[in-house]
């Protein structure tokens, strides 16, 4: 994976995979700390200590599709290769929180890549699953929040072109305004 939006909807894919009904993604950019933290958290079925031990290991998967599991390993190696550190918690019936930190300066630390795509291709693809986007900066705070957008849509399909048009760019605006 090339960029750190891949290692998002790896995940949160899987999330979706775990019957979430909730999936809370952060990003964290500061220049002051030298710090970028990606964080996704899911109300899903959660995995027991035994799944939770093997999920590491890129041999592993859940999955009838593929025998590999290298999201979360590769995810873990890029961050640690980046001066960072990763963490998985997770248990039955609670869902899981994945958490990778990276030296934001370190010169293998991967971009962060195209994240409005990243969530377009999650709200259409688990249009029944509330996504929650924050990304924090040192100056600023933009927040997405799909529940909170199907609440104002009065029965129009959040997955519909219109809406999608709308919410990409107010993705676009929102992480622009970000940067200034």
């Amino acid at each position: 994976m090339e960029d750190l939006s891949l290692h998002i909807l790896d995940i949160a894919e899987n999330s979706v995979k775990a019957h979430a009904k909730n999936i809370s993604i952060l990003v964290e950019e500061s220049k002051k700390k030298d710090l970028l933290i990606l964080e996704i958290m899911d109300d899903g079925k959660g995995m027991d200590a035994e799944k939770k031990a093997k999920a590491l290991d890129p041999f592993f998967s859940t999955r009838k599709e593929r025998r590999f599991g290298l999201g979360l390993s590769l995810l873990e190696e890029a961050a640690k290769t980046a001066n960072g550190r990763f963490s998985l918690e997770s248990a039955p019936g609670k869902g899981t929180k994945v958490v990778a930190s990276f030296q934001a300066s370190h010169i293998d630390t991967k971009p962060l890549g195209d994240i409005h795509q990243t969530l377009i291709t999650l709200i259409v693809g688990s249009h029944d699953v509330d996504i929650r986007y924050t990304h924090v900066t040192d100056k600023s705070k933009y927040v997405l929040d799909t529940g909170d957008i199907k609440s104002q849509l009065n029965g129009i399909p959040i997955y519909s072109p219109e809406v999608i048009h709308i919410i990409k760019k107010n993705i676009i605006e929102g992480l622009a305004n970000l940067r200034r």
